[in-house]
């Protein structure tokens, strides 16, 4: 089965939106995140996880049985001789030369590589990844272990922020009502997480005039502070921006990636690919990063893991318009639904950079006016209030839609995805945590929020 990355918030297959849970075991609603990730599981939770569980080695087992089955009806095929009166087949040379050839061999899958993962165990990872996701209202039979992995990475990947991060937080806010030193202690807290100053003074703002309202708990003022949070990432929707990001299914999809050398532009391009494809797209790359040394073979490599086709133009320093012109020709032709155009990433030449992006886009205007176009500005996350600085540079001239952060695999300080959406306006549409091919997920602030923000959990006995 087909799982829709684009499409997940509305269930297992992402097609459909799914009725609210009627189990009396049922998490809480997104509307209460506050009782999300305490420090010991409740019974509900528990037994949601556990049902989630089951699911899971349920449809693996049922998906590995079915692949034996084909493997097994593949194998009887390939050891019946034919009958005396079937057709031989032969090679259409011509009829002097025609000899008989016998029919491929269709390479056997072992019936090992299709085994259900032994390694899925109700640990704390599991817990809190089945928590987040019931707090969204998700029903436990449509989760897929996808979402499971990829949230535990997920937490992993922000862990350095949030232990540094979250222990001095309920220290200071448990208190009362906020003291100077404390605003300026949580200040410090947040500009060394790469929050950014317009952030954290807004955060401080906030989280000062509900503190003086009353006198809350550390728990509760974490939970405030998590709304607070998930309102500055929000905050592009009201503006304009689309909530829902995804590619138009039955119709040609253009996104102009572009980002500085180093950030790993590439490499998302080839995550993206994937993403596309697992989840029933039809997808192309356009290779138009045409003077980095590399670059053309670079995400050749990344097209061939993601079983996607690249467009290119095997010159050195060709036209970048001139290469998606004929990308464009091709997905048209072929039915493509998702264009995933590389750029030049040359800050060192700014000029002619942005020159060379407001061109593509003419070449894409003029030959795909009636396509979905989309220009994402990927980020190092590791680069700091630095990678802000180049950000601010593209978003002049490139038209920018959103932006995708990556490389927050434990070394970097998740704080700077809020930075981006305060300064730059601009929602966050993927990130990053990890150099495999599956570590590029669509951003949730949600998800992201109680994964930068979560304490322990406790698996219950």
């Amino acid at each position: 089965m087909v799982f829709n990355w684009f499409r997940r918030k509305f269930g297992g297959s992402g097609e459909e939106p799914s009725p609210p849970a009627e189990t009396p075991t049922a998490a809480p609603s997104a509307e209460s995140p506050q009782s999300t990730t305490e420090s010991t599981a409740s019974p509900g939770i528990l037994n949601w996880a556990k049902t989630a569980l089951q699911s899971i080695q349920a449809r693996q087992q049922s998906e590995s049985a079915a692949t034996i089955e084909t493997i097994e009806t593949a194998e009887e095929t390939q050891e019946t001789p034919p009958a005396d009166d079937a057709p031989v087949p032969v090679s259409i040379e011509s009829e002097e030369t025609a000899v008989a050839e016998p029919a491929p061999v269709q390479p056997v899958v072992e019936a090992e590589s299709v085994e259900p993962d032994s390694s899925l165990v109700l640990d704390e990872g599991f817990l809190w990844s089945a928590e987040v996701l019931a707090a969204q209202g998700r029903r436990p039979e449509e989760v897929d272990i996808e979402e499971i992995t990829w949230l535990q990475r997920l937490r992993q990947g922000l862990g350095k922020t949030r232990r540094g991060l979250v222990h001095q937080l309920r220290a200071i806010v448990g208190q009362g009502p906020l003291s100077r030193d404390a605003v300026e202690e949580i200040e410090m807290l947040l500009l060394q997480s790469d929050v950014g100053v317009k952030a954290t003074d807004q955060i401080i703002a906030a989280l000062q005039t509900k503190i003086r309202q009353e006198t809350l708990p550390a728990d509760q003022a974490i939970a405030y502070l998590k709304e607070i949070l998930r309102d500055i990432f929000d905050r592009p929707f009201e503006a304009g921006y689309r909530r829902d990001f995804a590619p138009k299914k039955g119709t040609l999809n253009i996104w102009l990636i572009a980002g500085v050398n180093g950030v790993g532009k590439t490499t998302t391009i080839g995550k993206l690919a994937h993403i596309a494809t697992q989840s029933g797209y039809r997808c192309l790359i356009a290779a138009a990063d045409t003077f980095r040394a590399a670059a053309t073979e670079q995400v050749k490599i990344w097209g061939q893991r993601s079983d996607v086709e690249v467009i290119a133009n095997p010159g050195k320093n060709t036209d970048p318009a001139a290469v998606v012109f004929d990308a464009i020709g091709a997905a048209q032709a072929r039915g493509t639904e998702l264009l995933l155009v590389d750029t030049a990433g040359r800050l060192q030449n700014k000029a002619n950079l942005m020159e060379e992006l407001k061109k593509i886009r003419r070449i894409i205007d003029k030959k795909a006016g009636d396509a979905q176009i989309e220009s994402l500005l990927v980020l190092d996350a590791t680069l700091g209030q630095n990678g802000l600085r180049q950000a601010q540079v593209f978003a002049e001239a490139a038209q920018l839609t959103g932006v995708i952060l990556t490389k927050l695999d434990g070394t970097a300080k998740g704080g700077v995805a809020l930075a981006v959406v305060q300064e730059l306006g601009l929602p966050i549409r993927f990130i990053g945590a990890g150099e495999g091919i599956k570590d590029l997920r669509p951003f949730s602030s949600f998800e992201f929020v109680e994964a930068l923000l979560s304490s322990e959990v406790e698996v219950a006995a």
